[in-house]
């Protein structure tokens, strides 16, 4: 019963919210945001201890909570109303630094996995990527119910996305891709597995994802970095060079040194403004 209810939640949101005056529908997401603020309830209370922890000494942390909540719910607002907008809209709100890091080894054959955490609108930039002729592959979790997972993977497909399922096969699709040049987006702040690495972010230890380092490591595709954050029309998109594979002695140590710099570029835009990172569960480990 409760699985059902919350797809059809979800499919009449998308149903309504992409029908409603655009400015009054980014209003009504803020004044629904405060308010989910002030209620301080599960997800606000860790999203404030996340920030916590990437701002100890800030006065101003419910500025960011506050911030982070209404960054959130935009996320939500946009992917209900994104199938309403046009090719020109996609690319037009787009503003990419270091795009060339991207762009560059695609064009010379070369596969491109590119980690990210959960911040600003990740499909959105996705879709900039297909629609200006770059086609990428990327996974996601097993949502339930399974009507609601099927609904989210047709919309990412419908962008252009190949969308894999995690699961124990995927990597071997995209060690296929990343060695026949394609690019891999993969969200890569949440380990979600009991194979994590762990690294320091923020002075604190926590779990990463080893896949995009280990992808790198066994297939020679690039590893480059992206923190994408929220503007007032759209998104900005900052690219981070190549982690170069270091000179270790086994792969393991090799993955550990490169998934701790991905904490590190994370970490140096964290600290500078949070309120984009939509990180609502416990990822730290202390």
């Amino acid at each position: 019963m409760k699985k059902n209810l919350t797809y059809w939640g979800y499919a009449l949101a998308w149903q309504i919210i992409k029908f409603l005056p655009e400015r009054t529908t980014y209003k009504l997401g803020d004044l629904a945001a405060d308010y989910v603020y002030r209620k301080n309830g599960k997800g606000v209370v860790r999203l404030r201890g996340n920030y916590q922890k990437v701002l100890p000494n800030d006065s101003d942390l419910d500025k960011y909570v506050r911030a982070g909540v209404r960054s959130y719910v935009r996320y939500w607002i946009d992917t209900f109303r994104f199938p309403k907008w046009s090719r020109a809209r996609i690319i037009s709100t787009v503003t990419c630094e270091g795009e060339n890091l991207l762009r560059e080894p695609i064009a010379a054959g070369r596969g491109v996995i590119v980690a990210l955490p959960h911040a600003g609108n990740w499909d959105h930039a996705g879709a900039y990527f297909c629609t200006t002729g770059i086609p990428l592959t990327t996974v996601a979790e097993h949502l339930e119910p399974e009507k609601l997972f099927r609904k989210f993977l047709s919309y990412r497909e419908s962008m252009g996305m190949e969308v894999l399922d995690l699961n124990s096969r995927s990597i071997a699709t995209l060690s296929q891709r990343a060695r026949s040049g394609k690019l891999i987006a993969l969200v890569a702040d949440r380990d979600l597995s009991k194979n994590g690495i762990e690294v320091k972010l923020c002075g604190h230890v926590a779990k990463f994802p080893a896949g995009p380092a280990l992808l790198a490591v066994q297939t020679g595709a690039a590893l480059i970095t992206a923190f994408i954050r929220y503007e007032k029309t759209g998104i900005r998109i900052i690219f981070g060079s190549e982690i170069q594979v270091p000179d270790l002695p086994d792969n393991s140590a090799k993955v550990a040194a490169m998934t701790q710099t991905i904490a590190n570029r994370f970490e140096s835009e964290l600290v500078k403004d949070p309120s984009d990172w939509h990180m609502l569960q416990r990822i730290w480990l202390d």
